[in-house]
């Protein structure tokens, strides 16, 4: 539980620095994502609205681009197709967002073209 609350008031925080980007891109089926960063925190949301559930046995992992390398951000819950992440580890100059579809549990690479990709806000 104080975990769960400490990842609520990261992520609050993010959306609320004096210094937060945005920018939101249409995914498939009509989704829409944001990626907000705070570069001041090192730190980045994806906000998704709209977006099909994954496969049976899949979920949606999140990806930073670190211009061609991609590092896990974290998985999206499965079962919600609206919803806020926040992303896993530090921003640290990443160029872009990944999202794909892989193995409940995610993977240490992606296995799966990805369903998006979306530049850092500037």
């Amino acid at each position: 539980a104080v975990q769960a609350e400490q990842r609520a008031e990261t992520l609050a925080g993010v959306l609320a620095a004096p210094d937060a980007e945005s920018r939101t891109a249409r995914l498939a089926g009509g989704a829409t994502g944001t990626v907000v960063v705070s570069g001041d925190q090192d730190r980045a949301v994806f906000l998704a609205s709209g977006m099909a559930e994954p496969p049976r046995g899949k979920v949606y992992q999140l990806w930073f681009d670190d211009h061609g390398t991609m590092r896990s951000a974290g998985l999206m819950d499965p079962g919600r197709t609206s919803q806020a992440v926040l992303m896993e580890g530090a921003v640290d100059g990443a160029g872009g967002v990944g999202i794909t579809v892989e193995p409940a549990g995610g993977s240490p690479q992606p296995t799966s073209d990805p369903v998006a990709l979306m530049s850092m806000p500037a």
